[in-house]
């Protein structure tokens, strides 16, 4: 039995709930026909196809095509990680970059000590406390993010910072030195040249002997080595002596480190560079040769 105004009723209920429940009703198509069925969208859900919340802030995330409604936007990918910069120098390395490094750590007042262009202890620690007081990470290693911090707070060291005091390039190799294993020592340029067979493997800044004690000259040999040595005569340590006449030897010297030229051996050839006079004497053998000239 049909009721009179029931239809007209029904559809006046189910326009009331589409605008409560914000549901959405196909038109009819050109053809007389319904579209698709009614699609009922609940009060703050998302529509179909319409971006997701992120979690994270300033990020919007759109669920992909077919994806039904309710799934979790997958998680972001892990940022990738940030690759640490290139070391330029670390400790062991030597030459004129090291030595503008040395140089620029005393204008800052790291290093206390001369440059020997050579990345010793006292180096890897000026840069450690360097790296440290800027906030880098302390490993005492000059990389590319530690050395362009250190430029803008420094200028170009002249030549009388590269070479403090007496401290010149090596003078050129006596005639002496230019065939076999030598110690070939300026007193001129103050350098000792470390020679293999005419080739200057090493070389490295040195002191000698006081004005009553000085340092002899002449053609040697190394008769001794004694690693931990310390002096009979004066009680002070020589670590690394390397003996070629008499009680001089070719050592490294603490007080030349700390005070440089501003002092004086009694008669042997110190060697304020601990890295590099580490490494020599672990090289040199008993009964190489020694030339000490002006």
């Amino acid at each position: 039995m049909r009721i009179p105004g029931r239809p007209a009723a029904l559809l006046a209920s189910a326009a009331a709930l589409a605008a409560l429940c914000g549901c959405t009703v196909q038109p009819a198509g050109a053809d007389g026909k319904r579209g698709l069925p009614v699609q009922v969208e609940l009060p703050g859900s998302p529509g179909p196809g319409a971006a997701r919340s992120s979690p994270v802030p300033g990020v919007t995330r759109t669920a992909p095509a077919g994806t039904p409604a309710g799934t979790p936007a997958a998680p972001p990918s892990a940022a990738p990680a940030v690759p640490a910069p290139p070391v330029l120098w670390s400790r062991g390395d030597t030459g004129p970059a090291v030595r503008e490094l040395q140089a620029r750590l005393r204008q800052v007042a790291w290093l206390a000590v001369g440059p020997t262009g050579s990345y010793d202890g006292p180096t890897e620690r000026a840069v450690k406390g360097f790296q440290g007081k800027r906030g880098l990470p302390r490993t005492g290693a000059t990389d590319s993010v530690t050395w362009q911090r250190l430029v803008a707070m420094t200028r170009p060291p002249g030549r009388g910072e590269l070479y403090p005091g007496a401290a010149r390039p090596a003078a050129a190799a006596d005639p002496r030195c230019l065939t076999g294993r030598v110690l070939c020592i300026s007193k001129t340029s103050r350098t000792l040249r470390w020679m293999v067979d005419g080739r200057t493997l090493s070389t490295m800044a040195v002191r000698f002997g006081a004005q009553y004690t000085p340092t002899r000259e002449g053609v040697f040999t190394v008769y001794w080595k004694s690693r931990h040595h310390v002096s009979t005569l004066y009680h002070s340590p020589m670590p690394y002596a390397m003996f070629f006449s008499g009680g001089q030897a070719v050592h490294y010297s603490y007080d030349f480190a700390a005070r440089g030229y501003a002092g004086g051996s009694h008669g042997c050839v110190n060697v304020r560079d601990e890295t590099a006079i580490a490494r020599l004497f672990a090289q040199v053998r008993i009964g190489d040769k020694v030339v000490v000239s002006w």
